[in-house]
């Protein structure tokens, strides 16, 4: 170690020991202030204290197993990602076993782990399910830590399970015999059946059941592949496989692209009429009736590797004449902000000519008008071509097709944005010149910080734009091409799907999983160790493909052709009702769906504000009548003025020919 006195440096040698447990210390102070983001409320998993531990695991319907681990621990805090990854894992396994921790280097805690015998750190301890009695719990003292082993070994727990202890909400891990799977060829049923034929030391039929858990409408089973009758019948010749029994009585091996737990469970989640559990009774797939409403929604056949052009312009259509007006007046951040917004989507968006020439109209005026405060009448005034020019046109109506939900306050307009912002970070790769002279040129975060200003400022969800806000500072910075500007959105939807999935914003019929889903993209999926792992390449030409221009279907879209003549565009007034039929109701108790709606006060969602007399024009100062006393007073001026040119023509040809005298 060297002293510096006066910029002059000596040598001083302390003792090994001391070196050592001045070393020692450092780690410890680095390590305790990293401690507290081992873990947190957000991970999928049971944080544990003193006051809870004991109370938690007496008589608990489920199997646990916690991680008893110190927050000073190098080894705790390098085991903490793994741990996490695991309980993500198998977070849908909950009505089975859940993962916890407690972290013995807090204070309050030091007595419990005491009583706990823990005297090493990380102590992994599994408790069985219905105790009723003081248990310590059984050791795992293994040296692999990986999650694939204790994925397995949480398996192999459920199954030390005798009957009385078994969790009451999870289904039998057994395998079934071929008498009892034969019996069922043929047979009708109220629900599908899949059989996961396996070697016996395989655990992906018990994991396909884990996983299917939460899910109504499947019966997972699994089967030996010693039971060669069995494989015979069923023409089985790899193992592991899947064979499917359909609710109508047909049966045959499922297709899939890879014999791999994260495919067979994919596969079975995304069957029709399959969908995730809920406390409360989802309705039937199909046409949806609205509350409040006579008017039944009429559903849409779509194809889910397509995007479909309704769905954006019905985003934009509810962006800026429902969320946006809420804002009186913008002026400020709020201003500059829209301003960029209008100058992203005008450059970028993938629609039809008329709704192009909409948006860059709109940015034309924003962005000559010289105006400090813009009232938000003038910008509908725009949207709604008060101005009557040719070839511009947004249809005023919801027609969720991609985005529509199995029941109306599910998916619609949250949806479509995440569409539109995955479609203008795709054009803006493809077309990267595109934002040239905007000022947003040479930038890759350009397009996500628009973004994440638009949320923050304008989204109606205060809690999404919060969650939003906070993806955004923990990545986005990192971004540094028009690649990875669009495989970080990618990733933040597919985390934000991962976080909501089972809420009660979740759609049953459509649940949030991780997507593209195998059917999708099958080399987008790959395993190592048990993991499930994402090929990004192979996401990311998925994406250019899915969300470039011509993978966007016009089916459904409006017909182009603005209001008819004679009128000055949609009577809102009378619209009212109409577009109560289409737009989502909210459900205050869903923090997902508090949307900022206009006329929410004044009789209804989705109701727009009437055009009154009096109201500016285009931001200028001018109604109406102004403009229309402007046109009657241009055209007397034009008649005044041909009526004296003709009368001072006439006078002057009467005064030459008075005049002319013949000379000789």
């Amino acid at each position: 170690m060297a002293t510096c006195v006066s910029g002059s440096c000596s040598a001083l040698r302390l003792p090994a020991w001391l070196v050592a447990v001045i070393s020692f210390l450092g780690a410890c102070i680095l390590c305790r202030a990293q401690a507290t983001r081992l873990y947190s409320a957000g991970d999928p998993l049971t944080i544990l204290a003193s006051d809870s531990l004991k109370e938690t695991l007496h008589n608990s319907s489920t199997a646990w197993l916690v991680e008893f681990y110190s927050s000073w621990c190098g080894h705790c805090i390098q085991y903490s990602p793994t741990w996490k990854a695991l309980a993500g894992d198998v977070k849908d396994w909950d009505q089975g076993i859940k993962l916890g921790v407690l972290d013995c280097a807090f204070e309050k805690n030091f007595d419990i782990c005491k009583e706990f015998g823990i005297h090493f750190y990380p102590t992994f301890r599994f408790f069985k399910a219905h105790s009723t009695t003081f248990d310590v719990g059984k050791t795992y003292g293994g040296a692999d830590r990986e999650l694939q082993t204790m994925r397995q070994l949480m398996v192999s727990f459920l199954q030390n399970h005798s009957r009385e202890e078994w969790p009451s909400k999870c289904p039998q891990l057994e395998p079934s015999g071929s008498a009892d799977v034969l019996a069922q060829l043929g047979q009708k049923a109220e629900e599908y059946t899949a059989i996961i034929i396996e070697e016996e030391d395989s655990y992906v039929g018990r994991e396909v059941i884990l996983d299917l858990m939460k899910y109504e409408g499947v019966t997972v089973k699994r089967a030996l592949g010693s039971e060669k009758l069995l494989l015979e019948k069923l023409g089985i010749a790899a193992l592991p496989s899947a064979y499917l029994l359909e609710p109508s009585g047909k049966h045959g091996l499922m297709n899939v692209e890879k014999r791999l737990r994260f495919f067979f469970s994919s596969y079975l989640k995304l069957l029709p009429g399959v969908r995730r559990k809920q406390a409360l009774s989802a309705r039937a797939l199909g046409p949806a009736r609205m509350s409040g409403s006579a008017v039944a929604v009429v559903w849409k056949d779509f194809d889910k590797s397509k995007v479909y052009m309704a769905d954006l312009e019905s985003g934009l259509h509810y962006l800026l004449r429902v969320e946006l007006a809420s804002h009186q007046t913008l002026e400020g951040e709020e201003l500059k902000t829209f301003k960029d917004f209008v100058t992203v989507v005008a450059k970028l968006f993938p629609g039809r000519q008329s709704v192009v020439k909409l948006l860059e109209t709109l940015l034309e005026w924003l962005v000559s008008l010289p105006l400090e405060r813009i009232p938000y009448d003038a910008i509908l005034d725009l949207v709604n071509n008060k101005m009557r020019i040719s070839g511009m046109f947004l249809s005023d109506q919801l027609q969720w097709v991609g985005c529509q939900g199995s029941r109306p306050e599910l998916r619609g307009y949250p949806c479509s944005l995440w569409t539109l912002f995955h479609a203008l970070t795709v054009q803006a790769a493809q077309r990267p010149d595109a934002l040239a002279n905007t000022g947003l040129e040479e930038d890759p975060q350009a397009v996500l910080q628009t973004m994440r200003r638009y949320v923050h400022t304008f989204f109606g969800c205060q809690e999404c734009g919060r969650h939003f806000e906070e993806m955004a500072k923990e990545s986005l910075d990192q971004v540094k091409s028009l690649q990875e500007a669009v495989l970080w959105l990618w990733r933040k939807h597919n985390q934000v799907n991962n976080r909501l999935a089972g809420a009660l914003s979740d759609d049953p019929h459509f649940p949030k999983t991780q997507w593209p889903t195998p059917n999708l993209c099958p080399a987008c999926h790959e395993e190592k160790d048990g993991l499930h792992l994402w090929n990004e390449e192979k996401v990311f030409h998925f994406l250019m493909d899915y969300y470039g221009a011509a993978n966007i279907s016009p089916k459904y879209t409006l017909s182009q052709e603005g209001p008819a003549p004679g009128r000055d565009g949609p009577s809102y007034k009378d619209k009212g009702q109409q577009d109560q039929q289409d737009i989502p109701t909210t459900n205050p108790s869903d923090p997902s769906n508090q949307r900022s709606l206009v006329g929410q006060e004044q009789g209804g969602i989705g109701v727009y504000k009437e055009a009154k007399p009096g109201v500016t024009f285009l931001g200028l100062g001018f109604s109406n009548i102004d403009m229309s006393l402007c046109v009657l007073l241009y055209a007397a001026s034009c008649v005044f003025i041909m009526v004296m040119f003709f009368f001072f023509r006439m006078r002057s040809r009467r005064w030459k020919i008075k005049h002319n005298r013949p000379y000789v």
